[in-house]
C-alpha cells in the first residue's frame, strides 16, 4: 500500500513541477516578443530597394559576376546521343567529373610558385 502511495505522490509532484516550469517559460513579457528589431527594418527597406532597383545585366557580367564565370573547355562525345533523359544526365555528370578529375591532375602536376 506504501508503495502505491508513494507512487501516487510522485507523479503529483512531477506534475506540479512540469506546471510550475510552463508557467515561467510563458512568462515571458509580451512587449519584449512584439518590439521588432530596428535593424530588421533596415533590411526590409534594403531588400525592397534592390527588388526596385534595374538591374543591368551587362553590369555585372563586365564586372566578371555573370553566372557562368567559370570557362570550361567544352568535351567533344564520342558517344550517340542518349536514349532518355536519365542516360543523358548520368554522362553529363561523368563527363563533369572526369574533366574536374584532369583540372586536379594538372593542378597536381604544377608545381608551387610560391
Amino acid at each position: 500500500m506504501n508503495q502505491k502511495l508513494a507512487l501516487v505522490a510522485g507523479v503529483m509532484a512531477g506534475a506540479a513541477a512540469a506546471i510550475v516550469l510552463r508557467r515561467r517559460r510563458s512568462a515571458v513579457p509580451i512587449s519584449a516578443a512584439t518590439t521588432p528589431d530596428p535593424r530588421a527594418e533596415e533590411l526590409r527597406q534594403k531588400l525592397a530597394e534592390a527588388r526596385r532597383a534595374d538591374v543591368d545585366e551587362r553590369e555585372f557580367e563586365a564586372a566578371g559576376m555573370g553566372a557562368e564565370t567559370i570557362v570550361a573547355e567544352e568535351a567533344v562525345s564520342q558517344e550517340p546521343p542518349a536514349a532518355n533523359e536519365f542516360e543523358a544526365m548520368r554522362r553529363r555528370v561523368h563527363e563533369e567529373a572526369r574533366a574536374a578529375a584532369d583540372e586536379m591532375r594538372r593542378r597536381a602536376e604544377t608545381p608551387d610558385r610560391s
